[in-house]
């Protein structure tokens, strides 16, 4: 059974994944809990790793967080670059892997709205998040060519699963509170990739390596997911307000801050269709994602 070394395995993405990664794979974790096998803070210090691994997945990642000091903008550069440095020298003493995955993100293209976006869209994101993932794609890049590495950068759109974080984490919470309002009736589209997805991606990346957008194929508007959640939370369809209604709550969100839900930035999120084309990795990998509105529970059975 081939080894492989899991970084960030504690998170929302581990936990959903590595029950089906466990059965094609040995499995080692890293990072900052006492339940991983090696416990580090890959931002500040080079993993002690002992054995050699053949396939890394390296999720560890700073998300799901906007900055509002220098100190919280370094620290996406001290996580998701540094800790990829880090990582890489720890590699170069325990023994190259055959293969490394690395999970990026769709922020690296910088866009609010947009359809189909492929991979050949120029890397325009300016966010601390968007910048570190840009420049640790540039480092693994560099780093799997000189070491002949097969290197594999998959960029996921908005990931669902049970108790998922970010966007979606918030509507199954406004939902379930009655605190959530559908805008202009939620006609605008995401892309949205079903989390199980990147274990069944990780056997056809190993082998074939590449940078691919993942995503389901259904491309669901906004209305879709509110139904999916409601229906399993059993409450009622949220209400629906005008797009200049909101549009008014957002700038008094303006004003107010970080106290507001909303501001004219997340209205706009919500209002406009951001989706990305999968057509490359269905096509190269043979892959065939899973559909979201038919798979996505909010909750572990």
């Amino acid at each position: 059974m081939k080894t492989l070394l899991f970084t960030g395995a504690s998170g929302f993405l581990g936990i959903n994944t590595i029950p089906i990664l466990e059965k094609s794979f040995s499995i080692k974790t890293l990072g900052l809990t006492h339940e991983d096998d090696y416990c580090i803070n890959m931002a500040h210090e080079v993993p002690n790793l002992d054995m050699h691994f053949d396939i890394v997945l390296h999720a560890a990642g700073k998300a799901h967080t906007v900055p509002r000091t220098d100190i919280e903008k370094q620290s996406f550069f001290d996580v998701n670059l540094n800790g990829t440095i880090n990582l890489c020298s720890a590699l170069e003493r325990s023994g190259i892997p055959k293969s490394f995955i690395f999970i990026s993100s769709v922020a690296v293209y910088g866009l609010e709205s947009g359809e189909n976006i492929t991979e050949e869209y120029p890397l325009n994101g300016k966010s601390p998040y968007a910048l570190s993932k840009i420049m640790a794609e540039q480092f693994l890049t560099n780093w799997c060519r000189e070491h002949k590495v097969i290197l594999s950068i998959i960029r996921p759109s908005l990931i669902a699963g049970p108790n998922p974080p970010g966007n979606l984490g918030s509507m199954i919470k406004g939902i379930s509170s009655g605190r959530y309002f559908s805008i202009a009736g939620g006609e605008a589209q995401k892309s949205v990739l079903m989390v199980e997805d990147i274990a069944n991606l990780v056997p056809l990346l190993a082998q074939k390596g590449g940078i691919y957008n993942v995503c389901d194929s259904e491309q669901p508007k906004f209305s879709d997911l509110e139904k999916t959640i409601a229906f399993q939370l059993n409450k009622s369809l949220p209400v629906t307000i005008p797009l200049f209604f909101a549009k008014t709550i957002a700038l008094i969100g303006d004003i107010i801050g970080t106290k507001s839900p909303i501001n004219s930035e997340k209205l706009d999120k919500i209002t406009k269709s951001l989706t990305f084309s999968n057509a490359k990795a269905i096509f190269e990998l043979g892959w065939n994602p899973l559909n979201v509105l038919v798979n996505f529970r909010i909750f572990e059975k």
